[in-house]
Protein backbone atom coordinates (compact mmCIF):
# COMPACT_ATOMS: atom_id res chain seq x y z
CA UNK A 1 0.00 0.00 0.00
CA UNK A 2 1.22 3.49 -0.77
CA UNK A 3 -0.06 6.10 1.71
CA UNK A 4 -1.09 9.30 -0.05
CA UNK A 5 -0.15 11.44 2.98
CA UNK A 6 2.78 11.53 5.39
CA UNK A 7 6.07 9.95 4.33
CA UNK A 8 4.43 8.04 1.43
CA UNK A 9 6.53 4.95 2.15
CA UNK A 10 5.05 1.72 0.69
CA UNK A 11 3.96 -0.89 3.25
CA UNK A 12 2.62 -4.42 2.61
CA UNK A 13 -1.10 -5.05 3.03
CA UNK A 14 -0.33 -8.59 4.23
CA UNK A 15 2.95 -10.20 5.11
CA UNK A 16 2.58 -13.88 5.93
CA UNK A 17 4.32 -17.14 5.13
CA UNK A 18 1.55 -17.87 2.59
CA UNK A 19 1.18 -16.70 -0.99
CA UNK A 20 -1.33 -13.86 -1.30
CA UNK A 21 -2.02 -12.59 -4.81
CA UNK A 22 -4.58 -10.90 -7.06
CA UNK A 23 -5.75 -8.23 -4.62
CA UNK A 24 -8.81 -6.20 -5.59
CA UNK A 25 -10.07 -3.21 -3.60
CA UNK A 26 -13.86 -2.88 -3.36
CA UNK A 27 -15.52 0.03 -5.18
CA UNK A 28 -16.12 1.84 -1.86
CA UNK A 29 -12.44 1.39 -0.92
CA UNK A 30 -13.23 -0.41 2.37
CA UNK A 31 -12.45 -4.06 1.53
CA UNK A 32 -9.67 -6.06 -0.11
CA UNK A 33 -10.50 -9.32 -1.86
CA UNK A 34 -7.47 -11.51 -2.60
CA UNK A 35 -6.32 -15.06 -3.25
CA UNK A 36 -4.34 -16.98 -0.63
CA UNK A 37 -3.04 -20.54 -0.30
CA UNK A 38 -3.13 -20.53 3.52
CA UNK A 39 -5.71 -23.37 3.60
CA UNK A 40 -3.50 -25.59 1.42
CA UNK A 41 -5.25 -24.59 -1.80
CA UNK A 42 -6.05 -21.29 -3.51
CA UNK A 43 -9.08 -19.62 -1.86
CA UNK A 44 -10.64 -16.14 -2.03
CA UNK A 45 -10.65 -14.04 1.16
CA UNK A 46 -11.82 -10.53 2.12
CA UNK A 47 -10.37 -8.22 4.79
CA UNK A 48 -10.97 -4.60 5.72
CA UNK A 49 -8.84 -2.10 3.81
CA UNK A 50 -6.57 -0.70 4.89
CA UNK A 51 -6.13 -3.26 7.67
CA UNK A 52 -7.32 -1.90 10.99
CA UNK A 53 -9.61 0.67 9.35
CA UNK A 54 -12.85 -1.22 9.91
CA UNK A 55 -14.30 -4.37 11.39
CA UNK A 56 -11.45 -6.73 12.11
CA UNK A 57 -11.54 -10.17 10.66
CA UNK A 58 -10.98 -12.17 7.58
CA UNK A 59 -13.74 -13.84 5.63
CA UNK A 60 -13.19 -16.85 3.37
CA UNK A 61 -15.45 -16.28 0.38
CA UNK A 62 -14.79 -19.38 -1.73
CA UNK A 63 -15.81 -22.78 -0.41
CA UNK A 64 -13.90 -25.30 -2.55
CA UNK A 65 -11.01 -23.42 -4.07
CA UNK A 66 -11.02 -20.10 -5.85
CA UNK A 67 -8.97 -17.28 -7.34
CA UNK A 68 -9.20 -14.14 -9.48
CA UNK A 69 -11.85 -12.24 -7.51
CA UNK A 70 -13.51 -9.19 -9.08
CA UNK A 71 -16.02 -6.77 -7.59
CA UNK A 72 -19.23 -5.69 -9.31
CA UNK A 73 -19.03 -1.93 -9.86
CA UNK A 74 -21.60 -1.16 -7.13
CA UNK A 75 -19.87 -3.56 -4.68
CA UNK A 76 -22.95 -5.74 -4.19
CA UNK A 77 -21.36 -8.88 -5.64
CA UNK A 78 -17.95 -10.49 -5.70
CA UNK A 79 -17.08 -12.85 -8.55
CA UNK A 80 -14.33 -15.45 -8.70
CA UNK A 81 -13.24 -18.55 -10.59
CA UNK A 82 -13.53 -21.79 -8.61
CA UNK A 83 -10.98 -24.61 -8.79
CA UNK A 84 -12.90 -26.22 -11.68
CA UNK A 85 -13.07 -23.04 -13.76
CA UNK A 86 -16.67 -22.10 -12.97
CA UNK A 87 -17.40 -18.41 -12.61
CA UNK A 88 -19.00 -17.92 -9.20
CA UNK A 89 -20.97 -15.00 -7.72
CA UNK A 90 -21.36 -14.08 -4.04
CA UNK A 91 -23.83 -11.44 -2.89
CA UNK A 92 -22.20 -9.08 -0.38
CA UNK A 93 -23.24 -6.29 1.94
CA UNK A 94 -20.64 -3.68 2.79
CA UNK A 95 -22.68 -1.05 4.61
CA UNK A 96 -20.69 1.64 6.39
CA UNK A 97 -19.32 0.71 9.82
CA UNK A 98 -20.66 -2.84 9.68
CA UNK A 99 -18.94 -6.16 9.30
CA UNK A 100 -18.57 -7.78 5.92
CA UNK A 101 -21.62 -9.91 5.13
CA UNK A 102 -21.92 -12.38 2.29
CA UNK A 103 -24.26 -14.97 0.86
CA UNK A 104 -23.41 -18.43 -0.39
CA UNK A 105 -21.36 -18.71 -3.59
CA UNK A 106 -23.57 -19.41 -6.63
CA UNK A 107 -22.24 -20.84 -9.91
CA UNK A 108 -22.92 -18.65 -12.94
CA UNK A 109 -21.39 -20.65 -15.81
CA UNK A 110 -18.51 -22.93 -16.80
CA UNK A 111 -15.45 -21.53 -18.51
CA UNK A 112 -13.17 -23.56 -20.74
CA UNK A 113 -9.50 -23.61 -19.77
CA UNK A 114 -9.40 -20.28 -17.92
CA UNK A 115 -5.95 -18.71 -17.61
CA UNK A 116 -4.52 -19.65 -14.21
CA UNK A 117 -2.12 -16.78 -13.66
CA UNK A 118 -4.36 -13.88 -14.60
CA UNK A 119 -7.89 -12.72 -13.95
CA UNK A 120 -9.05 -13.97 -17.34
CA UNK A 121 -12.44 -12.26 -17.20
CA UNK A 122 -14.08 -8.88 -16.70
CA UNK A 123 -17.66 -8.34 -15.51
CA UNK A 124 -19.82 -5.54 -16.90
CA UNK A 125 -20.64 -2.75 -14.44
CA UNK A 126 -23.97 -4.40 -13.48
CA UNK A 127 -22.50 -7.93 -13.33
CA UNK A 128 -24.91 -9.25 -15.96
CA UNK A 129 -22.37 -9.85 -18.77
CA UNK A 130 -18.76 -11.03 -18.82
CA UNK A 131 -15.84 -11.02 -21.21
CA UNK A 132 -13.89 -14.24 -20.64
CA UNK A 133 -10.44 -15.17 -22.01
CA UNK A 134 -10.11 -18.85 -22.68
CA UNK A 135 -6.91 -20.77 -23.38
CA UNK A 136 -6.91 -22.67 -26.66
CA UNK A 137 -4.04 -25.00 -25.86
CA UNK A 138 -0.72 -25.01 -27.67
CA UNK A 139 -2.06 -24.48 -31.20
CA UNK A 140 -3.55 -21.06 -31.65
CA UNK A 141 -4.52 -19.37 -34.88
CA UNK A 142 -2.35 -16.36 -35.73
CA UNK A 143 -3.83 -12.91 -35.29
CA UNK A 144 -3.00 -9.48 -36.63
CA UNK A 145 -2.55 -6.36 -34.52
CA UNK A 146 -3.36 -3.18 -36.40
CA UNK A 147 -1.85 -0.05 -34.92
CA UNK A 148 -2.62 3.50 -35.90
CA UNK A 149 -5.87 2.33 -37.51
CA UNK A 150 -7.51 5.74 -37.08
CA UNK A 151 -4.96 7.33 -39.44
CA UNK A 152 -5.43 4.54 -42.02
CA UNK A 153 -9.23 4.95 -41.86
CA UNK A 154 -8.87 8.69 -42.60
CA UNK A 155 -6.79 7.98 -45.70
CA UNK A 156 -3.52 9.29 -44.21
CA UNK A 157 -0.32 7.38 -44.80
Amino acid sequence: MLPMQGDRKPVPFLQTEFGETMGQISPDGRWMAYTSNESGQQEVYVQSFPRGSGPEGKWKVSTAGGHASRWRQDGKELFYLDAGGRLMAVAVKTAAKSAFEMGAPEPLFETRNPPLLSFGYQPSADGQRFVVAESQGSTQAPFTVVSNWQRAAMGDK
